[in-house]
């Protein structure tokens, strides 16, 4: 889940200054579980652009608003959205890319929203970091545990010297990721896993921006048959 917050209602309000209409866009997953996005989220922002002069013609609330289909959907059906001066977008990047995608580039489509980071889930209204996306993932040797997400340093062969009782000495409120990556490797009779010296990261393999093409576009001589 992609963990978002509010921007400041100031710099959304000085972004859309001489705009007089709007659409709005949620997100009914990641959005929506952050209280960022949901159907409340796009109440209170067309309540709020309203008392400040700009008419809101019409909101959609997507299941994912990263899904490019869903999207295209939206602007095939809802009359007030090709109209608007400015789509406001209340979503993560992902989301205010895919429909700035879909848009025409003449209307600006704007976010509403931060993206903080990928979280796991505790349970709801409860989010932990634990993946940085980098494109090499390490847990096959650490536990479940990333320390190149959970280290601040993102230090790849060990704790650095700076631990005192397990704890980080970046953030002391969190106990080391490598502390924790050795008891956890400890109880599943895997320590021999710390002997490995792992090589410097390849931050190559995360390089930006990244897409992945499960199909291959169907050929114009292939529809045809």
């Amino acid at each position: 889940m992609i963990i978002t917050k509010k921007k400041d209602i100031g710099k959304l309000l000085d972004a859309l200054k001489e705009k007089k209409s709007v659409y709005l866009f949620g997100c009914d997953s990641c959005a929506e579980q952050c209280a960022t996005g949901g159907q409340k989220e796009l109440d209170e922002m067309a309540r709020i652009l309203k008392d400040n002069g700009i008419e809101v013609l019409g909101s959609s609330l997507p299941e994912e608003t990263c899904y490019r289909q869903l999207i295209l959907k939206e602007y095939r059906t809802q009359e007030g959205l090709k109209k608007a001066d400015a789509v406001l977008v209340l979503a993560c990047g992902a989301g205010v890319r895919t429909v700035a995608d879909v848009a025409e580039e003449e209307q600006p489509v704007l976010p509403a929203l931060d993206s903080l980071f990928l979280a796991t889930v505790e349970r709801v209204g409860r989010f932990f970091e634990g993946c940085s996306l980098c494109g090499e993932c390490v847990l096959i040797e650490t536990g479940g545990i990333c320390p190149h997400t959970e280290c601040p340093k993102g230090l790849l062969n060990g704790p650095c010297g700076g631990v005192v009782d397990g704890m980080c000495e970046v953030n002391i409120d969190n106990e080391c990721a490598w502390v924790r990556i050795y008891n956890r490797l400890k109880k599943q009779d895997r320590l021999h896993l710390m002997k490995k010296i792992s090589a410097p990261k390849d931050h190559s393999v995360g390089m930006r921006p990244r897409k992945i093409l499960l199909r291959e576009p169907a050929r114009k001589a292939d529809r045809k048959k």
